[in-house]
C-alpha cells in the first residue's frame, strides 16, 4: 500500500493538538479503515504556527486529502507519496 507524508499547518495552539489527535483518529476509526496513521512528528515554526509531518498508509492521495479535509483547522501545505525509508544502518562505514 502507498505511503504519504502530509505537511501541515495548523489553525490551532500547540495546546489544542491533543484534541487534533484524537479527532484524526476517531476519522480513521470511523470512516477511512483502509488508512494508517503511523505517526508524526509535531513542531512549532518561528513565528508560533503548529506543523505536521506526518506518515500515512492510504490506498490513495485523494484518501488522504479527503481526512484532511474532514479534520480541518488546518492548511495542507504538501502530500508525497513516500518512495522508500533510510536509516543510517543502511550506510555502513567503509
Amino acid at each position: 500500500m502507498p505511503r504519504y507524508l502530509i505537511v501541515r499547518s495548523f489553525d490551532v495552539t500547540e495546546d489544542q493538538m491533543p484534541f487534533i489527535g484524537r479527532r484524526s483518529r476517531e476519522l480513521i476509526e470511523d470512516g477511512y479503515p483502509e488508512v494508517t496513521w503511523e505517526h508524526s512528528h509535531v513542531v512549532v515554526d518561528d513565528t508560533g504556527v503548529v506543523r505536521t509531518f506526518c506518515v500515512y498508509d492510504a490506498p490513495t492521495e485523494e484518501i488522504v486529502r479527503e481526512h484532511g479535509h474532514k479534520l480541518g483547522k488546518h492548511t495542507l501545505d504538501a502530500v508525497y507519496e513516500i518512495a522508500g525509508d533510510v536509516t543510517p544502518a543502511d550506510f555502513p562505514p567503509v
